[in-house]
């Protein structure tokens, strides 16, 4: 049983639950791990901004259109936790939309190491913190937690961009014994989200990659990746480039409810063939593959990718670590009450009988016979349609730092 500290606020219409640190909410942790950046004790040295005042279900539906997340619990780091209640006027508050912040981030790298072997990189680049696209089932979500903030409708209104990244970026790569290898970006969140038309940092990184000539991949779920034809076409002449282009459904429906911020699933198809026009080598993400909701669209899917120009096709099953398991549940009874039930059962016979493992051996791909079968229908349809599996090969023997050669010459 927690150890609460009740107050009402009359106006502010809701109950201030302070939970001591020691009695955290049940399945997260307490404080944060001991290398974690927030510290120890669970004390952050600084915030870039305060925690969200906002409560769970605190907006009205009227103003949540165009999010995906239906509340906004306080991150798991936090010791405080804000509880909406009725005050017992029934009087209707005004609907209040959810708009959209961007804060400037000034990062002190943008290369980000790993070493998980299930993934086919090493680094990555995202320029942004949190995606406007607002995808319920968004693995990067927990993310917001070390910034004081949501995992739910924080993650798709409080953004955090970062100006400096390319920057950064020619700088590190111009250091000495910096071994190239294939960047990868919108791994995290989507280099172009919505707020990339205006910050334009996506482009300004490209335009570091080809002038180093540094191969690197992207996979993203907006159109708008096409506004950057000019530098792709240039870079995949060079063997530097491949795009992916996620797409979870062909329900356009289905789509604006589960990921309502990106682009259409025509839109996905249409930059998919502007891409392979252009000459820059492209695949198709069937991702996330979610049991009794969107896995009976696999063929269709990648039939739809192959004749849209697609070389190549990967996916993935439906990861739900940590607040994402909440989320995703509170959407699916809102939106899908009679499916919910059917589609939780059958996430678990993939996990093991949990809602999610992170063993890197099943994490992407999950086990049992019904994961068995997923993977076995996304296998032959991709023999019959002559798509690669994966498929990311891109050039890093011509890598150079701009200006180095000539320098070499004079001495």
């Amino acid at each position: 049983m927690k150890n609460v500290l009740v107050m009402f606020s009359k106006s502010d219409r809701f109950f201030d639950m302070t939970a001591r640190h020691e009695t955290a909410r049940s399945g997260h942790p307490a404080r944060p791990p001991a290398n974690s950046p927030i510290g120890p004790t669970g004390l952050r040295p600084h915030r870039l901004t305060e925690p969200s005042p906002l409560a769970p279900k605190e907006i009205p539906s009227s103003g949540r259109r165009g999010r995906g997340a239906l509340t906004n619990d306080s991150g798991r780091f936090e010791h405080q936790a804000r509880v909406l209640t009725d005050d017992g006027w029934d009087i209707p508050d005004a609907p209040t939309p959810l708009r959209t912040e961007v804060t400037a981030e000034t990062a002190r790298t943008i290369l980000t190491r790993n070493t998980s072997p299930d993934v086919p990189f090493d680094r990555s680049i995202n320029p942004y913190r949190g995606c406007e696209h607002g995808c319920v089932y968004c693995f990067a979500r927990p993310t917001h937690a070390y910034m004081g903030l949501s995992a739910g409708l924080d993650f798709e209104s409080k953004l955090f961009a970062k100006p400096n990244a390319a920057t950064l970026l020619a700088k590190e790569l111009s250091r000495k014994g910096y071994e190239p290898a294939p960047i990868a970006m919108g791994t995290n969140t989507d280099p172009y989200q919505p707020i990339e038309q205006t910050w334009r940092i996506t482009r300004s990184v490209l335009e570091v990659l080809s002038d180093f000539n540094h191969p690197v991949t992207i996979v993203t779920k907006s159109v708008r990746v096409t506004r950057d034809l000019d530098i792709l076409s240039d870079m995949a002449k060079r063997n530097l480039v491949k795009v992916a282009l996620s797409v979870t459904t062909l329900d356009a429906k289905l789509a604006r409810t589960m990921e309502p911020r990106a682009s259409t699933p025509a839109k996905r198809m249409e930059a998919m063939k502007l891409l392979s026009e252009a000459g820059v080598p492209v695949g198709v993400m069937v991702a996330p593959i979610i049991p009794a909701l969107n896995d009976a669209e696999i063929e269709k899917i990648l039939t739809g990718a192959h004749y849209a120009g697609a070389q190549s096709a990967g996916f993935v099953l439906l990861r739900l670590p940590l607040e994402i398991k909440d989320l995703f549940e509170e959407w699916l009874k809102e939106n899908l009450p009679d499916r919910a039930d059917r589609v939780m059962s059958l996430i678990r016979s993939t996990r093991g009988g949990k809602a999610y493992d992170s063993d890197f051996s099943q994490r992407m791909r999950g086990t049992g016979p019904y994961a068995w079968q997923i993977s076995r229908r996304f296998e032959l349809a991709c023999k019959k349609l002559g798509l690669a599996r994966g498929g990311w090969n891109v050039d890093s023997s011509n890598f150079r730092v701009p200006g180095r050669d000539k320098q070499l010459e004079l001495i």
